[in-house]
């Protein structure tokens, strides 16, 4: 009598994992967001994604950060029109591409850690792939070292 005990229990538990297994791929074409958060943790550590403008914190001074991008956005054949520090000390890089403009704002955290966030727009829409793609080639720049 013991075994047949057990042996429910563990038929209802895979019924139960089979069951949430077929939900969750059945619905992930429903939830965009997830798809995003897990595709954008895939490539790009821990970046964030806001209404088409990406963030990413680095463990690095804002300097090296800024250089990173500058290269990044030379390598990608971006140009960089202007680089001044606002008012709250924040380094504001803007760029262009195509039809396309770019702003890059650095955000210094500490004197080891900088925020940054990229925002590309074209006209009044965001342009979150390019601005994702700046990113990670700001990330290659500075794993490069």
């Amino acid at each position: 009598m013991q075994a047949n005990k057990m042996h429910h229990f563990v038929g209802q538990k895979t019924r139960s994992a089979m069951t949430a297994l077929v939900l969750a791929v059945s619905t992930a074409g429903c939830d965009p967001i997830t798809l995003t958060a897990a595709s954008l943790g895939a490539g790009l550590g821990a970046s964030h994604t806001l209404g088409g403008i990406i963030y990413k914190t680095f463990t690095a001074p804002m300097k090296t950060v800024e250089n990173g991008s500058i290269e990044a956005m030379r390598d990608m054949g971006v140009k960089v029109v202007s680089r001044s520090t606002n008012k709250v000390g924040e380094r504001v890089i803007n760029a262009t591409a195509k039809d396309r403009e770019i702003e890059v704002l650095l955000e210094p955290l500490t004197p080891r850690t900088t925020r940054m966030r990229v925002i590309a727009s074209n006209g009044l829409l965001k342009d979150s792939a390019t601005a994702q793609e700046i990113m990670l080639q700001t990330e290659r720049v500075l794993s490069k070292g």
